[in-house]
């Protein structure tokens, strides 16, 4: 056994209270970190999990027509311009859709594609009317872009052309069931019957109160736009690319494009807020636990002169003087991190159990996952080391007579 881990080992057996109370709480440094790190990630996933669980990562659409001027005689032979008026906007098709969507099905940057159709119109059923939110959709494509699949409450997705898939709050409002049949009038007067085959539930109350799916064919016939799509949606393999994808689409395509990250920048703003709290908390944590560290060592270096001093005369070097206190650093930090990473995990499961909705089910998950315990783990047994360097340099330039005759 080298002679500084003899002796390290020999320091803390006899300063055992003391390296079990540093160890206790580089234990506690570590459960805090490892459980807020665990709880603020499975907040932030469950945030988006649900914002794209409704909404495409990216969308194109044709651009909105341009503000109208509104001219006035001058004189007899002018006239000039006195304001602009915005146009009333209107879904309006997309030009060479399929050619655009053949371009996007290429690029390395984009996961899945799907074009859709929407418009306007009414759900009816006996004598209840509801506004809604019609969209069209090829059911393979669609649902690479949301997981319509996942979200089903009942039923199954769309398969025949008068099937239609509808969310959980407007079933509530017109009582509809799996097999009811839904009477569906587009703003331009015409009417569809379909039969409902599915019930979806995105977390959202305006998507669940609005949204009727439907086959793309069926959806171009009722709102008059046979042949054509309104928009192509857009999956990406990384959806915090979709700011940078869409710049370049825009000027690829000319089109409008919409990215999920601009759209929900709020979230974005208080999700970057989250991180940036606790990555101050686990600063603070850090630091206390080295100044910790730092502080048992120093009183031991103190306590300890007279056998350094002897340990020098008996022609121990400085670098393995310095070594004693470094190990005792790192073996802190070791079973610290050991002691932590279980208990934080434990606090995690513990949370996620309890803090759960009126039907029993989890808030959001809280998952402690390898990489956040070893990376964790990493930092702790690197806080000990660091910690521990002040207090080696002091004992390694200890002059070994000064500390005898002066003990």
């Amino acid at each position: 056994m080298p002679i500084a881990l003899f002796i390290a080992i020999q320091f803390m057996r006899e300063g055992r209270t003391q390296t079990a109370l540093i160890s206790s709480a580089v234990g506690v440094g570590v459960a805090v970190i490892v459980f807020l790190s665990a709880l603020i990630s499975g907040l932030q996933e469950d945030l988006l999990s649900k914002t794209l669980g409704a909404q495409p990562q990216v969308t194109l659409e044709r651009p909105e027509e341009r503000p109208r001027g509104l001219w006035q005689a001058a004189d007899a032979h002018r006239r000039v311009i006195t304001r602009f008026e915005r146009a009333a906007q209107r879904q309006r098709a997309m030009p060479d859709w399929r050619q655009t969507l053949a371009r996007l099905e290429t690029d390395p940057d984009i996961a899945a594609t799907s074009p859709v159709v929407t418009g306007a119109g009414f759900a009816v059923r006996g004598s209840a009317t509801k506004s809604i939110s019609l969209i069209g959709l090829v059911p393979e494509r669609y649902v690479a872009v949301i997981d319509i699949p996942g979200r089903l409450e009942s039923g199954r997705m769309l398969r025949g052309g008068t099937d239609a898939v509808v969310g959980v709050g407007l079933a509530d409002e017109l009582g509809l069931a799996l097999g009811s049949k839904l009477r569906i009038e587009a703003t331009e007067g015409r009417t569809e019957l379909f039969t409902v085959v599915g019930v979806f539930d995105l977390g959202s109350r305006t998507v669940n109160q609005q949204w009727v799916l439907t086959p793309l064919r069926a959806a171009q016939t009722l709102l008059g736009q046979v042949g054509a799509v309104t928009q192509i949606q857009l999956r990406l393999p990384d959806a915090f690319l979709a700011n940078e994808v869409a710049d370049r689409l825009v000027d690829s395509t000319g089109l409008e494009v919409k990215s999920w990250m601009r759209t929900n920048a709020e979230l974005l703003t208080a999700l970057r807020s989250q991180r940036n709290s606790s990555l101050l908390i686990q600063l603070f944590v850090v630091l206390a636990v080295t100044i910790g560290i730092a502080s048992v060592l120093v009183v031991s270096v103190f306590q300890k002169r007279r056998q350094i001093g002897i340990l020098r005369a008996m022609g121990i070097s400085r670098a393995q003087v310095g070594w004693v206190f470094v190990i005792q650093g790192g073996v802190m930090g070791i079973v610290g991190s050991g002691v932590g990473a279980g208990l934080g995990t434990l606090i995690a499961v513990a949370f996620s159990q309890t803090a759960v909705d009126p039907a029993g089910d989890p808030l959001f998950t809280i998952s402690v996952d390898a990489p956040l315990v070893i990376t964790t783990s990493l930092i702790a047994v690197t806080t000990g080391l660091l910690a521990a360097s002040l207090p080696a340099n002091q004992a390694a330039r200890m002059d070994p007579a000064e500390a005898i005759r002066n003990d």
